[in-house]
């Protein structure tokens, strides 16, 4: 191969070894960048959790989790009429018995009906299902 033949092939030789070495340099400093933002987010974790607990000791409550929020009753009027239901009554309720009381028809529909919104309220925490099937307010 004569000198002529050569010099394209390091001129092709020196451009690719030149985009490696740009290659290299961009992947240290992206490298460099991914370092730091771990420490970044766990210098901010730890800010926190020392906010927290500052927090905490100030209410009184050291390490203690934060009360929950009170619950709430759903929108619709249905559920207004059954804890209506429930202040009248101081017994347990079944769904059955929840729709006579609500002068509703007594029909499967209805009860179905009534015992999905029991259960969303038992999972509010604003009444218990003592029993499986008797629902009654919580009472302190």
């Amino acid at each position: 191969m004569s000198g002529r033949e050569a010099k394209p092939l390091l001129a092709a030789v020196d451009a690719r070894e030149r985009a490696l070495c740009r290659e290299a340099e961009q992947t240290r400093a992206r490298i460099e960048e991914l370092t730091a933002t771990p420490a970044e987010i766990d210098e901010a974790i730890a800010h926190l959790r020392i906010t927290r607990t500052t927090l905490l000791s100030l209410v009184g409550e050291d390490g203690a989790d934060p009360a929950e929020p009170p619950a709430v009753l759903p929108d619709h009027p249905a559920y207004r009429q059954i804890m209506d239901a429930f202040a009248d009554l101081v017994r347990p309720l079944r769904a059955r018995d929840l729709c006579q009381s609500l002068d509703l028809p007594i029909v499967s529909k209805n009860v179905e009906n009534t015992r999905s919104k029991l259960k969303r309220l038992v999972s509010r925490g604003i009444l218990v299902e003592t029993k499986p099937g008797l629902f009654s307010q919580h009472r302190p």
